[in-house]
């Protein structure tokens, strides 16, 4: 491959493969992207560390300095945090919660037969509890096949994202003492559903969550600037072997 050149700094392939490490991504050719993209700003702020004096020694020493001197974001004003809670209420709730309880029926997803009796025999099993409920546990001793069964299939408290998208679906719309009305599919089986409590999560009061408001659009707000000022870097360099957007306005003073 075409090495990458950055005014007088080349940046050849073992280069980019030796950062790759630390760059962690979906596949290589993002990875090796990501690589050659740092490598890239590195260059640029190391140029320019050396045009305003300071001692290139210590690289990683010099391009921290050159970060501190010239990418200054200053904290964010209270106004500014408290806008952002009123306009993102979702972000700040305790989360909501169910105590539930099922009957794994084991079948693979690549076996329709098997899925088919699962389902069939779960169906009954819902029919069954829905007579009688005391049961619950007495058969998810004897039929689940999740450990859960050694406490009546019970799964204790569990909040979104503990379980598989196809379970929550069910599990955060059924109401207290509810069992589910049909057999619940996943990649583990067919399950018989039962929740006992919800505990629906509650707003958090501003003063809770203001300090992590503040923290989040501080490094928000840097992370812009980084991007512009690296972009004003470039705008001055001379690259060539990688596609980096490159502003046109003058270097930052």
């Amino acid at each position: 491959m075409v090495s990458i050149r950055v005014n007088d700094r080349c940046i050849d392939e073992d280069a980019i493969l030796r950062e790759m490490q630390y760059h962690p991504a979906e596949n290589a050719g993002a990875a090796r992207r990501a690589a050659a993209e740092w490598l890239v700003i590195q260059s640029l702020l190391l140029d320019r560390a050396g045009a305003i004096g300071l001692d290139l020694s210590d690289e990683a020493a010099a391009i921290g300095t050159v970060i501190e001197r010239e990418v200054d974001i200053p904290a964010p004003e209270e106004a500014e945090c408290r806008r952002y809670y009123d306009n993102n209420p979702s972000r700040f709730r305790s989360p909501d919660l169910v105590e539930a309880a099922h009957i794994l029926l084991p079948a693979a997803p690549d076996d329709a037969d098997e899925r088919a009796r699962a389902e069939a025999l779960a169906a009954e099993l819902i029919e069954l509890l829905s007579v009688s409920p005391e049961r619950f546990g007495e058969i998810a001793r004897a039929q689940s096949a999740c450990d859960s069964k050694h406490n009546d299939g019970r799964l204790g408290q569990l909040s979104r994202g503990d379980s598989v998208p196809e379970m929550e679906t069910f599990l955060f719309n059924l109401e207290d003492g509810q069992l589910s009305p049909v057999p619940v599919k996943t990649r583990y089986g067919i399950h018989v559903v039962r929740v006992d409590k919800r505990v629906e999560g509650r707003s958090l009061p501003y003063e809770a969550v203001s300090e992590k408001i503040a923290d989040y659009l501080k490094e928000a707000s840097w992370r812009r600037a980084f991007r512009q000022y690296v972009q004003l870097l470039a705008g001055s360099a001379s690259i060539s072997g990688f596609d980096i957007a490159a502003a046109e306005s003058p270097l930052v003073q």
